[in-house]
């Protein structure tokens, strides 16, 4: 064999071997986006958000940040002492269900990732972030509507919570998906304050409420035993009434 065509294939294994090393160092360094998963490279050449495709990551040059797209539950309950105040200064136990996400686009991914750093993905760290916000939604809408409104109109208080979040939510990068409500009730007497100002109209109110319910009750109990007994003394006389005629009839 010839020295050049010897040399020829020495230089083409040599250039075939190096960029079979260049194809594995850049796939080992090529990292991929997924449907539920987006990317955050910084270092050098800034920040870069990468939520379809993927980006180089070169160690040293560049950290890279795993930020998941899926639906977060949090539940929030406000019973007892913590229950919400209504309109009408009556307080209603209610445990709230929602469902949050980060935002999927680069600017709401990149504040997520700002406001919570490596905890980006972490159900209590957000829910951490989040809870003032949620419960503060709850206590401001419940306080425009009376007790009875709130328990006949839940659909209507969810989408005014919803409202309320909407911009807090969007703030931090993340999205309200959905909220249920998944408990509610009036607050036992045990648990109000008769020194708070709010609580004890409260219980003037529940007090005259219960009582007035209570005298409606009795009235149509006595009303009910008076109908009875009226109709048992009916009944007696008309029979009388037949036994008399019957025995006159003999």
């Amino acid at each position: 064999m010839p020295a050049s065509l010897l040399n020829v294939l020495i230089y083409a294994g040599i250039v075939l071997f190096a960029l079979v090393v260049i194809g594995i160092i850049l796939t080992r360094l090529y990292r991929r986006a997924t449907k539920d998963v987006a990317l955050i490279r910084t270092g050098f050449g800034g920040e870069k958000v990468v939520l379809n495709g993927g980006i180089m990551v070169i160690p040293v040059l560049h950290e890279l940040m795993q930020v998941r797209l899926t639906t977060v539950k949090l539940e929030v309950s406000r019973l007892n002492k913590d229950a919400l105040i209504t309109l009408d200064k009556l307080r209603v136990d209610v445990v709230g269900l929602f469902h949050i996400k980060v935002k999927p686009d680069a600017e709401s991914i990149a504040a997520a990732a700002q406001t919570l750093g490596d905890s980006v993905n972490s159900p209590d760290a957000v829910k951490s972030l989040l809870d003032g916000k949620l419960v503060s939604a709850l206590r401001s809408v419940a306080a425009t509507m009376t007790m009875e409104h709130l328990h006949a109109n839940r659909a209507d208080f969810i989408q005014k919570v919803q409202e309320a979040l909407m911009t807090d939510l969007d703030m931090n990068g993340f999205q309200l998906e959905s909220v249920s409500i998944t408990h509610f009730d009036q607050t036992a007497f045990e648990h109000f304050n008769e020194n708070n100002a709010f609580d004890a109209e409260g219980l003037t109110v529940l007090t005259r409420t219960i009582e007035e319910r209570k005298k409606i009750r009795n009235d149509i109990v006595a009303t009910n035993r008076v109908e009875i007994e009226q109709r048992n003394l009916a009944a007696n006389n008309q029979s009388l009434e037949i036994a008399q005629a019957a025995e006159q009839a003999r």
